[in-house]
């Protein structure tokens, strides 16, 4: 397909996406759902941004970019949510103050583990529908697997559900302010500068490790960034309605820091509006229960099992909010392609994989999904959120997703003899 046919198509779905989302939407809350969405799959993709990324690319390139460019984004989305909590009850938030506990810890070496087989997260697995299509479908399905199966575990079993530790305020987890209530802003200067070491110590072990693979010769680099950093040059004079212009609005690809920016963006709005912040994963259950219900199981039967109201599992699928983000999510991605003139080759690019290849790909999603049930979210749900929160829980998680990821890969690099499966894209 031509690149003008894909520049055309791009703009018409975005402006049918936006015409049948406020027609057929039932509240204004589900059309912002809906534009989040859109927002998130577009940064998402624009910038290569993922937060399987962040461990898979240093295991495999040796390169750390992402996961220092992630440090900043938690930095950043923390101290504007501060701004929102200083001198308010913060109980009108849904704040994602997760408990500590062993779940958490598994579940992050079970989810990282996942996300190295998949090469793909929680929110990564939907871009990658329209990236990678097989690999995406077989990834969410078994996703779903994982979640539905893990519903009763996360329900019922204390080392999941109870928290070891606690705050003053949450009796559930640590919410850091409660540690500095003394430095008169509520405890949050002292919860910021607390998250600013966090992610400062990760930044530095992430260089020192990205120095080390350099000095071995075992650094080899992400071709995406390699991309990023030759994108940004100065070509000139500056005309409005020119194909220069176009390429430099809609094709060049941004850098990381500009999607996190706009990402954290995105995550502050949502914060604002639905008092809550960004999960993905939980949905993925109620979708595989579905799956269940067309191949003849009751909804009864169904929510049973999962020991959730069966109205999870039958309300109409655009009247849940998160379901109509994370559709959204796949469609920011299909424009963002459209619009740079690359839907054809890239969706071309993914369709092949091997049975060895699906294999794996089953068991990262299954892991992925269980692994969410374990430590009550994925990498937005149990990492993103939690930090931007100010919750002990999402650094913790952070360790041992690194963990987990490590281990994955090394279990991948010996599973895959073809050194082209290896993605560094993600």
């Amino acid at each position: 397909m031509k690149k003008n046919v894909e520049y055309i198509l791009g703009f018409s779905l975005l402006a049918l996406i936006l015409i049948m989302g406020k027609m057929n939407l039932s509240s204004s809350i589900l059309f912002f759902r809906l534009l989040v969405g859109l927002g998130l799959g577009y940064a998402l993709t624009r910038s290569f941004f993922g937060f399987a990324g962040s461990v898979n690319r240093s295991y495999r390139a040796g390169s750390t970019k992402l996961m220092r460019t992630l440090m900043l984004l938690f930095v950043g989305t923390s101290i504007v949510s501060a701004c929102f909590f200083i001198g308010q009850d913060v109980t009108q938030y849904d704040l994602w103050i997760n408990p500590i506990n062993l779940g958490l810890v598994l579940g992050g070496i079970v989810f990282g583990f996942g996300m190295a087989f998949s090469s793909c997260c929680a929110s990564g697995v939907l871009t990658d529908v329209v990236t990678g299509l097989p690999r995406a479908l077989i990834t969410l399905v078994f996703f779903g697997m994982g979640v539905y199966v893990g519903f009763p575990l996360q329900s019922s079993v204390p080392w999941v559900s109870d928290t070891l530790v606690s705050s003053k305020s949450y009796e559930n987890g640590v919410f850091l302010p409660d540690l500095f209530k003394w430095d008169g802003l509520e405890g949050y200067l002292g919860a910021i500068v607390l998250t600013i070491i966090f992610a400062g110590v990760t930044i530095w072990i992430s260089k020192k490790y990205e120095v080390r693979r350099k000095l071995q010769n075992t650094y080899t680099g992400v071709d995406t960034e390699i991309l990023q950093e030759k994108t940004y040059k100065d070509e000139g004079q500056f005309k409005f309605f020119s194909k220069s212009n176009y390429e430099r609005i809609f094709v060049r690809p941004w850098t990381l820091k500009t999607g996190a920016v706009v990402i954290g963006g995105l995550f502050i709005l949502l914060m604002g509006v639905t008092k809550a912040g960004w999960g993905a994963s939980t949905p993925y259950g109620f979708w595989f229960g579905k799956l269940l219900m067309v191949f003849g199981v009751s909804p009864e039967s169904v929510a049973a099992f999962a020991d959730k109201p069966v109205e999870m599992f039958t309300m109409p699928f655009f009247e849940n909010q998160v379901n109509v983000q994370n559709i959204g999510i796949i469609l920011g991605t299909l424009i963002a392609l459209l619009l740079a003139g690359s839907l054809t080759k890239t969706f071309k690019e993914g369709l092949n994989i091997s049975v060895k290849e699906g294999l794996i790909y089953v068991v990262g999603g299954f892991s992925m999904g269980f692994g969410t049930r374990l430590s009550n979210g994925c990498n937005v749900g149990a990492l993103y959120t939690p930090i931007s929160n100010f919750s002990l829980s999402g650094w913790i998680f952070l360790v041992f997703l690194v963990v987990g990821g490590v281990i994955g890969n090394i279990v991948f690099k010996k599973l895959m003899t073809n050194k082209s499966c290896e993605k560094q894209t993600v």
